[in-house]
C-alpha cells in the first residue's frame, strides 16, 4: 500500500527536486529558495483587486468608485520576470511541470492566507474556456491550477458549473471597453450548480483589468452567492507601471 501511494505522489516529493529555474537542488519543490526569493512577490496591493499599489490594506481609486462583485482576489505575485515566462509555457506551451509548481506555490500562499483569517471557500471554480479554444490547446489552464489547488486545500472544485457558451478573441490585447464587449454574453451558469448562499472562489491565472472576474463574479452573485473570491497566480500592474 506506501508502495503504491509513493508511486502516486508528484516525482520531487520522492526525491531530492531541481530548481527549474538555475537547475540547483530544490527543497521540497523543483525550484530553490534563492529563486523563489527573487520572485516578484506582490506586496503593496489593493485590498479588494491586488492590484499592485505603493501600500498595502487599502482599497485602489477604481475599487473605492465601483465596487465590484468579488470580494478579494489573492495572488502571490506582480506580473513580471520570471514569473511571466513560466505562465507563459504553462498555457501556451503546455509546460505542465512549470504550471504545477506555480500551483503548489499559489496552494501555499492560499494555505497561509486562511491561517490568517481568509474565510475559505466552499468550492472552487475554474475560469471556463470556450470548446474551440479548448480544442485547439488541448487544456484549460484554469481547469488544472483548479485541480492541484482541491488537492492541496481539500476543498471541492465544480468544473462544470460556469461555462463559456460564445467565443471571442482572446482577451490579451484587448482595451477594457473591448475586453467588456467581447464578454457581455460570454458566460452562463449551469442549470444545476448550488451556488445559492455559497461562498465561491473563482481560479485563473493572470488577472488584468478583471474583466473575466467581473463579469462571472456578477453572474454568480445574481444567482444568490453570497460571496465571491479569486485565487490568480499573478496580477499585473497598470500600464506604465513598474
Amino acid at each position: 500500500m506506501f508502495a503504491l501511494l509513493a508511486r502516486l505522489r508528484p516525482a520531487w516529493l520522492r526525491h531530492t527536486p531541481i530548481c527549474l529555474l538555475c537547475h540547483a537542488p530544490g527543497d521540497v519543490l523543483p525550484i530553490c529558495s534563492g529563486c523563489e526569493a527573487e520572485l516578484p512577490w506582490l506586496s503593496g496591493h489593493c485590498s479588494v483587486c491586488a492590484l499592485p499599489l505603493p501600500t498595502h490594506g487599502l482599497p485602489c481609486g477604481d475599487c473605492l468608485k465601483r465596487p465590484p462583485p468579488f470580494t478579494r482576489v489573492e495572488a502571490p505575485w506582480r506580473y513580471g520576470f520570471p514569473v511571466d515566462s513560466l505562465i507563459t509555457r504553462f498555457k501556451h506551451q503546455g509546460n505542465w511541470p512549470q504550471g504545477r509548481l506555480l500551483g503548489e506555490l499559489l496552494a501555499r500562499h492560499l494555505a497561509h492566507a486562511f491561517n490568517e483569517g481568509l474565510p475559505r471557500p466552499r468550492a472552487l471554480l475554474p475560469v471556463p474556456l470556450a470548446a474551440p479554444r479548448l480544442r485547439r490547446r488541448g487544456f484549460n489552464q484554469a481547469q488544472m491550477l483548479g485541480r492541484w489547488l482541491s488537492d492541496e486545500l481539500h476543498i471541492p472544485l465544480q468544473e462544470g458549473w460556469l461555462q463559456r457558451i460564445e467565443d471571442g478573441p482572446p482577451q490579451q490585447g484587448l482595451d477594457a471597453a473591448e475586453r467588456r464587449r467581447n464578454l457581455r454574453r460570454a458566460f452562463a451558469l449551469n442549470v444545476l450548480a448550488d451556488v445559492k448562499d455559497q461562498h465561491l472562489a473563482l481560479v485563473d491565472d493572470v488577472l488584468t483589468t478583471g474583466t473575466t472576474a467581473h463579469f462571472l463574479a456578477r453572474l454568480l452573485k445574481r444567482a444568490g452567492a453570497s460571496r465571491v473570491d479569486v485565487y490568480c497566480l499573478a496580477r499585473t500592474p497598470r500600464p506604465g507601471d513598474r
